[in-house]
């Protein structure tokens, strides 16, 4: 099972959180952005339906896969 890691950091004159190089929108305190932060991450482990998902890669060629949605990633989270 794969694990995606949060980071809550200052951002844009507030705090947000961020998994790899994205950001969440800017909140006023970095307690805003721990809540949001963990609610996020407590979602990333709720199942969903299984689907068959269609994207393009890097090279514009096309993929097909089929995402579990029993497959949920661990979510952790540091500040």
């Amino acid at each position: 099972m794969a694990t995606v890691h949060y980071h809550v950091v200052p951002h844009d004159g507030g705090w947000a959180y961020k998994l790899g190089d994205v950001f969440s929108e800017t909140f006023a305190t970095k307690a805003a952005a721990m809540k949001a932060a963990h609610r996020v991450a407590r979602e990333q482990s709720v199942p969903g339906e299984t689907a068959t998902i269609q994207f393009q890669d890097e090279t514009g060629a096309w993929h097909t896969e089929v995402a579990l949605g029993s497959d949920r990633p661990e979510a952790d989270l540091t500040a």
